[in-house]
Order: structure tokens, then C-alpha cells, then sequence
């Protein structure tokens, strides 16, 4: 009878093993997660996961962070404060450089989405951007993906980050009324910020990274952008709770395949329509091409990431970058084959 009962719980044991993640109970299912803005579209995947209640159907409850700009939520992660971060991609990369294990297991984002405008009366001024020396611009926050895509027009140009001022203007009203009120010249951010100062007239386009014609033109093809990463530490430690939120994502991602532009305004809070409903309808309309298909990196994004950074970061161009440990592609493969 024992013998039949060691037997059984073997038996048990190898099914709950070989049970979908979804099935499983997460090993942390009380988790912290950073991101650097929350209401910018670069993170729409983010509220849609939250607000259609993604993470509560793989059984996790989720405390969201928002913070200033992506370098703090970088930041909180390796100080420990949080879990896991909603931000860019290339942060993955600069970590490996400074000996930190930060790996993405899901991509949101296939391209940047970044557009850098300078002040429509300001345009003659600053006419392309080899004119942007001594300019004041404003980004996310400093050392975000924001200032990096300056960082790396200007070098394509001839240019170094200290030919500029950069200023953080976070990425909401905020951002929009320094624009309007002149506090700087030219600007790097994301929707619906920039369609708000296109459509005020407030601005003009210098570089747009929402298309895939942009991207082929700046970075030379697709560039991956949002993220969801982690401490490598944390994967091993977290299998179950890693899939569950990659499956999560997965979902939203999945919801935003079909989804008008309409239906993401009447999901996402109404502060995040800046006061302005079709207004925030028309940049998701112009955001929706960045988001990826399918949460996968493909390999030519990480090695135009890369490329990025090496045209500005002294620190990279002398690193060993080993590019396969910033993606581990194993979880959004199995959210392929179980999320419905």
C-alpha cells in the first residue's frame, strides 16, 4: 500500500511538472513592476494587460511603478526596489557592459516610436540635425531611450551629446507645456505627446521612428523598442511567475492585433487622453504600427540596437557584447503555443 502511494505521488509530482505554466502557481505572485511613463503609447501594451485584466488571469497582482523615465526604473532594478521593468530594450545591452545579468523575455515594441521635433518657431533655426549644436532638448528623462535616439542622430551627424543641453520633461502634459511655453528648443518623446504638438502646430518633425519606413532610414530596419526584462537571477529563481507574465503580455499584445483605435481609447484611463479624445485616437492610429506582432526579437533588431549605442558609447564600442543573453525567446514560444 505505501509502495502504491509513493507511486501515486510520483506520478502526481510528474503531471504537476509537465502542467502549462498557467496551471502552476507562481513562485512570486505578488510582484513590483517599473516603467517610465506609463501613459506614452511606447507602454500601451502595459495598460491593456492591466486594464483588461491580463495579470489577474494568471494569478498575479501586480503593483505598477511609475516612474519619471526609463533610466529609474532601470535604476530600482538593480537597487532592488522592484521585480521587473517595462522599458527599453537597449537597456539590456548597456547593463551586459557594466556586468549586470539584465536579460527581455518578451518584446512589445518593434520599433522605437521616438520622434524628434524642434519648435515650428524655432524650424529656421534649427533646420536639420547637424543645426542642433547648443540646442536645449528635452527628453523622457536622462539616459532614457529618448535621449539615446538623440544621442545617436547627432553622432550619425556628426555631432557628440554634449554639443546639447538635455532637459527631462517626462513624458506627459508636462512635456507638452514646456514645448508650448518655449522652455526648450527641440524635443525627443513619444505619442500621444508628439501628436498633440503636431496637431496644435506646434512643432515640426526632424526624425520618426513610428513607421517601418523611418526605422529603415534612422537605424537601417527594425530597431526593437519596449520590453518586458529582469535580472537573469530572477528568471531562475521565478520560472512560473516570468511565463505568466510574459503570458500577460502575450495576451495584450494579441488584443492589440485587432483593436481600433477606439477601442484603446475606451480602455485606457481618461487621464491618459490628455483632455483630448480623438486627439489621442489619431496617435494610437500612428503609433499602432510600432507594436510587435508576435513578442519576438528577431536577431537583425538586436544587432541594430547595438549598432545604436556603438555610434555614441565609448564604453560599448570597447565591450564583448554577447547578444543571444539579452533575449531569452523560450517564454514568449511557450505563450505562443498556450495563450488563447
Amino acid at each position: 500500500m505505501k509502495m502504491f502511494a509513493k507511486a501515486a505521488l510520483l506520478a502526481l509530482a510528474g503531471l504537476l511538472s509537465a502542467a502549462p505554466a498557467f496551471a502552476q502557481q507562481a513562485e512570486k505572485p505578488k510582484l513590483t513592476l517599473g516603467v517610465g511613463g506609463k501613459p506614452l503609447l511606447y507602454y500601451l501594451p502595459l495598460t491593456i494587460a492591466e486594464r483588461n485584466g491580463y495579470f489577474k488571469e494568471q494569478g498575479l497582482d501586480v503593483t505598477i511603478n511609475d516612474f519619471g523615465g526609463g533610466a529609474k526604473s532601470l535604476q530600482a532594478l538593480i537597487g532592488g526596489s522592484i521585480d521587473v521593468v517595462t522599458g527599453a530594450y537597449e537597456h539590456t545591452i548597456r547593463m551586459q557592459a557594466k556586468g549586470q545579468d539584465i536579460v527581455s523575455v518578451i518584446e512589445l515594441g518593434r520599433y522605437p516610436g521616438i520622434v524628434l521635433v524642434v519648435a515650428k518657431d524655432k524650424a529656421e533655426k534649427y533646420k536639420a540635425i547637424k543645426d542642433l549644436k547648443g540646442a536645449k532638448i528635452g527628453v523622457t528623462a536622462p539616459g532614457s531611450s529618448t535621449n539615446f535616439f538623440v544621442n545617436f542622430l547627432l553622432a550619425k551627424n556628426g555631432l557628440k551629446p554634449d554639443d546639447v543641453a538635455f532637459v527631462g520633461v517626462g513624458g506627459g502634459a508636462s512635456a507638452v507645456a514646456q514645448m508650448k511655453r518655449g522652455e526648450i528648443d527641440a524635443m525627443s518623446n513619444l505619442d500621444p505627446v508628439i501628436t498633440k504638438l503636431q496637431s496644435d502646430g506646434d512643432v515640426v518633425v526632424l526624425a520618426d521612428s513610428r513607421t517601418k519606413a523611418g526605422n529603415d532610414e534612422i537605424f537601417g530596419g527594425q530597431n526593437p523598442a519596449a520590453v518586458l526584462y529582469m535580472k537573469t537571477d530572477f528568471v531562475k529563481e521565478n520560472p512560473v511567475t516570468t511565463q505568466k507574465l510574459t503570458n500577460a503580455f502575450y495576451k495584450a499584445l494579441q488584443w492589440l492585433k485587432t483593436a481600433t483605435p477606439e477601442d484603446v481609447a475606451k480602455v485606457v484611463p481618461e487621464d491618459y487622453l490628455l483632455g483630448d479624445r480623438d486627439l489621442y485616437i489619431a496617435a494610437v492610429k500612428a503609433s499602432k504600427p510600432t507594436y510587435s506582432l508576435d513578442g519576438v526579437i528577431p536577431e537583425s533588431g538586436m544587432k541594430n540596437a547595438l549598432g545604436m549605442l556603438v555610434e555614441f558609447d565609448p564604453e560599448l564600442k570597447a565591450a564583448k557584447i554577447d547578444l543571444p543573453k539579452t533575449f531569452d525567446g523560450s517564454f514568449v514560444k511557450k505563450a505562443a503555443e498556450t495563450v488563447k
